[in-house]
């Protein structure tokens, strides 16, 4: 376990009134006790109570990572297949005395399945949520998780400055998909991030297109979204190619979401509400004409998640603290013929902001 991070912890749960909190496989697990799972048809179930020591539903034959991880043995209910696991909780709910409880959940997270099961054998618990503990847990990345995501940064800017050479008009997106995705691993990557987003020309127009059959051909504008995971941290980085010459209409909407991704970083920091970097870089966008065709947030937080709090978007008066990580993303979506979306990895320093990322943002035109 993650001492420093249980204490943490334990004065979060306490400010929000709980009595403790359960994870279950995922990002938060991770964050605080550096078990690795993930959710399957065999429940697993941490919990961490206020006032006294984490205990652990897992299956035998992970049972090992539990102990690995500082977890007293007394505190381990393991199951074995032949078992199954409603023994475990029985004993677990008991031992813990959970039906005093008021128990936090990750509301993103937690299933029907470890839900019914606490219900079941704690019938007295109550249940609230683990979010804003685990949020205000994480929002705040220390030097070890800094480092990480700059290592993942630059490994994902080598696979690109790898990549750009390789692309040839005739290419299709699967294909330039799958090229990025073995220069991410051989530039250092433990996994991809997410799987990467290649679209080209019309599909383009789509801010989660998935790559297709499509060729590239010249004249489209080409959006490359891609990150690495590197000791369990994520980049997220997305810049927009051209193929061959364009029309003027596209080459501007370029400098139009390029101006606008410098400016949503200038309006960033201390103290900052997240909707002004929303604000900053949709007013570019605004005034250029385009405004129907910016279609989503200006950025989201960066983490053990490529997708969690802060969210740079209307609406959002959370003020930046020093330590939060985000994207900075604007982007122009033209139906039928396009689209341009420029993203940056910042951090927000005493003084501002710093951006991690650092590949260049002029257009570079690619498939000769």
């Amino acid at each position: 376990m993650k001492q420093n991070r249980l204490n943490r912890l334990t004065g979060e749960i306490l400010d929000n009134g709980l009595d403790g909190i359960a994870l279950v496989p995922g990002p938060n697990m991770v964050y605080v006790s550096g078990i690795h799972s993930h959710l399957s048809e065999r429940p697993i179930v941490l919990f961490l109570p206020a006032d006294d020591d984490p205990a652990i539903i897992i299956p035998m034959l992970e049972a090992m990572k539990a102990k690995d991880a500082g977890i007293p043995p007394q505190r381990i209910f393991a199951w074995t297949d032949e078992e199954g696991y409603t023994g475990a909780f029985q004993q677990a709910c008991a031992f813990l005395e959970l039906s005093d409880y008021l128990l936090g959940v990750e509301s993103l997270y937690m299933r029907v399945l470890e839900y019914e099961l606490l219900k079941r054998y704690a019938p007295g618990v109550n249940i609230a949520h683990a979010d804003p503990v685990m949020t205000a847990l994480r929002l705040t990345k220390d030097a070890s998780e800094m480092a990480a995501m700059e290592r993942a940064v630059a490994v994902a800017e080598r696979a690109i400055e790898r990549l750009i050479p390789r692309l040839k008009i005739g290419q299709t997106e699967k294909q330039i998909a799958a090229m990025l995705t073995q220069e991410l691993m051989d530039a250092g990557a433990d996994a991809v991030a997410f799987a990467p987003i290649v679209s080209a020309g019309p599909n383009g127009a789509s801010p989660h297109a998935v790559p297709t059959d499509r060729p590239i051909q010249a004249g489209d504008l080409l959006i490359i979204d891609w990150g690495a995971l590197v000791d369990d941290y994520p980049s997220d980085i997305t810049r927009t190619f051209a193929v061959g010459p364009l029309d003027p209409e596209l080459r501007r909407i370029y400098e139009v979401v390029k101006a606008a991704n410098e400016m949503g970083k200038q309006a960033a920091g201390p103290q900052v509400a997240c909707q002004e970097v929303d604000r900053a870089a949709r007013g570019v966008i605004d005034d250029a004409g385009y405004a129907a065709y910016f279609i989503h947030r200006t950025g989201h937080g960066l983490g053990l998640e490529t997708h969690e709090p802060p969210f740079m978007m209307e609406g959002n008066e959370q003020p930046l603290g020093v330590g939060n990580v985000f994207t900075v993303e604007p982007g122009i979506y033209l139906p039928g013929r396009g689209g341009v979306r420029i993203e940056d990895d910042v951090v927000i320093t005493p003084g501002g902001y710093r951006s991690l990322t650092s590949f260049t943002r002029d257009l570079i035109q690619v498939g000769a």
